[in-house]
């Protein structure tokens, strides 16, 4: 099995977002498929995932609801929703996927 971690750093501001709800979903053939959300904690981290964060090859997607993030922050929204889609491959046990967010712009990559 393969996990799954993330993190989002506010770079306009020069630290973690925090309270960001993030989901992760498979992407399947019949339909995408919930697998499990959480929210960025103080470090940005999504530390603890309702659902399971464990996950076997194949492809899927993090959603984070920046929109509501950036209400919240008093900021204006642009990009309501931005959308990381991957691939898990058959013997690879971790796959970190930060998203580094701004105003107008967002960088993600896999992390280590």
């Amino acid at each position: 099995m393969t996990t799954i971690t993330t993190h989002v750093l506010d770079t306009a501001a020069g630290r973690p977002a925090a309270g960001l709800e993030v989901r992760l979903e498979r992407l399947e053939a019949g339909g995408d498929r919930p697998v499990a959300s959480g929210q960025t904690d103080a470090s940005g981290r999504v530390r603890t995932w309702s659902g399971e964060a464990e996950v076997g090859a194949g492809q899927y997607r993090l959603s984070f609801d920046t929109g509501a993030w950036s209400l919240a922050a008093g900021r204006p929204v642009f990009y309501p929703r931005v959308i990381i889609e991957f691939e898990v491959r058959e013997g690879e046990s971790h796959y970190h996927m930060p998203l580094l967010l701004a105003p107008f712009s967002y960088t993600t990559y896999r992390g280590s």
